[in-house]
C-alpha cells in the first residue's frame, strides 16, 4: 500500500484537485455534481465549499505531498439522522494499490468519533468493481442492489447499497 494520508483541502490544492479530477473514468463513477470536464472554475468552487466545514466533512487524500483524491463523509437529515453517506474518488495513477481500501477505514473511524451517527453507507455503480471491493475490504456489507435506478451518461446503471454499523 502507498502512503498517504487524509487532511483537510486548502485553497492551495486547486492545481492538484483539476490534474487528477479531470478524468472521465473517474466522473463516470460519480454522481453528475462531480464534473466532466473539471475545470478551474469547478475546482475552486469546491475548494471554497469544502474549506467551511468544522470540522471538514470531505478530506483531500495526500500522496507526497499532493492531493490525488477526496473522500466525504454526508450527514443526512430527518428520519436519516442517525447514517451518512460515504463518497469518494481518487486519481487514476493511485487505483490497485490500497490506498482506497485505507482511505475508507480511517473516514469511518472519523466519522464515528465526529458524528452523533450509527450507520454509513456507499452506493457504488453495479459495474464499479474496484469500489465494491474496496468497500468490501474495509468492513461494508451488501445491503441490496437496486436495479437500473441511475442514469448516468444516457443509460440507466444498478445501484448496490453497501453500509457498516457503529460497534457495539
Amino acid at each position: 500500500m502507498s502512503d498517504f494520508k487524509l487532511r483537510p483541502w486548502t485553497l492551495a490544492d486547486l492545481d492538484s484537485l483539476v490534474k487528477h479530477a479531470d478524468n472521465f473514468n473517474i466522473a463516470r463513477n460519480m454522481a453528475d455534481v462531480f464534473p466532466h470536464p473539471y475545470t478551474y472554475e469547478k475546482g475552486r468552487a469546491f475548494l471554497e465549499m469544502v474549506t467551511q466545514g468544522r470540522p471538514p466533512n470531505i478530506l483531500a487524500i495526500e500522496v507526497e505531498g499532493e492531493a490525488v483524491g477526496g473522500i466525504g463523509i454526508h450527514p443526512q437529515q430527518d428520519i436519516y439522522r442517525k447514517n451518512a453517506e460515504i463518497g469518494y474518488w481518487l486519481g487514476q495513477p493511485f487505483w490497485g494499490k490500497g490506498i482506497m481500501t485505507e482511505a475508507i477505514r480511517q473516514m469511518v473511524d472519523y466519522g464515528f468519533a465526529n458524528r452523533d451517527i450509527t450507520r454509513i453507507y456507499a452506493r457504488p455503480f453495479g459495474y464499479n468493481i474496484g469500489s465494491q471491493r474496496a468497500l468490501e475490504k474495509a468492513g461494508f456489507v451488501l445491503e441490496t442492489k437496486l436495479e437500473k435506478t441511475f442514469y448516468k451518461n444516457g443509460e440507466y446503471q444498478d445501484e448496490l447499497i453497501y453500509a457498516v454499523r457503529r460497534p457495539a
